[in-house]
């Protein structure tokens, strides 16, 4: 009976772990061997800042729930220790959390994982985590749309002036 009980407890763990696979927009397979407890903490509170959990789940769960979440290519990636990161409001964030630690830890290291339901390689994580942020791209963005908006200020001026001279 015992036995039984063990199964259906494991069988809930996958079915809610594949509800938030399904639901986030960023799941993080990362190798966590030889970090230190105290260095985990400090990466699990820079993850809680970017809404974004880390767990040490069973690699046989986790399998099981990336295959009932329909998600296919990363059952190869679950050998060893494994923690997962998942954040359903962001991928950006959370990534450069991790990939921000995994400069400074080289014993950590990011596997691959899923950007809103596509498999992604590592060093296509690795190609994104070193963009930078959404804010810092708008702002560049800003900047030259405002230099051609002056620059086509001027010329306009320009145009005026030498209209006012020709009169």
């Amino acid at each position: 009976m015992a036995n039984q009980k063990a199964i259906e407890k494991k069988k809930s763990e996958v079915s809610a772990l594949a509800e938030k696979i399904k639901e986030s927009k960023l799941v993080l397979l990362t190798d966590y061997r030889g970090i230190s407890v105290e260095d985990v903490t400090k990466l699990r509170a820079n993850l809680r800042k970017t809404d974004a959990e880390y767990k040490v789940i069973k690699n046989n769960i986790t399998r099981r729930a990336l295959a009932e979440a329909k998600i296919e290519g990363l059952e190869d990636l679950l050998v060893g220790p494994v923690a997962v990161v998942i954040s359903s409001d962001d991928y950006l964030e959370p990534l450069k959390a991790v990939y921000e630690y995994a400069k400074d830890n080289e014993n950590y290291k990011i596997k691959g994982g899923v950007i809103d339901g596509k498999v992604m390689t590592t060093e296509e994580l690795i190609t994104l985590a070193k963009l930078p942020s959404r804010e810092t791209l708008i702002s560049m963005l800003a900047g030259a749309l405002l230099g051609n908006i002056s620059k086509l200020a001027v010329a306009l001026d320009q145009v005026r002036v030498q209209k006012e001279t020709n009169e």
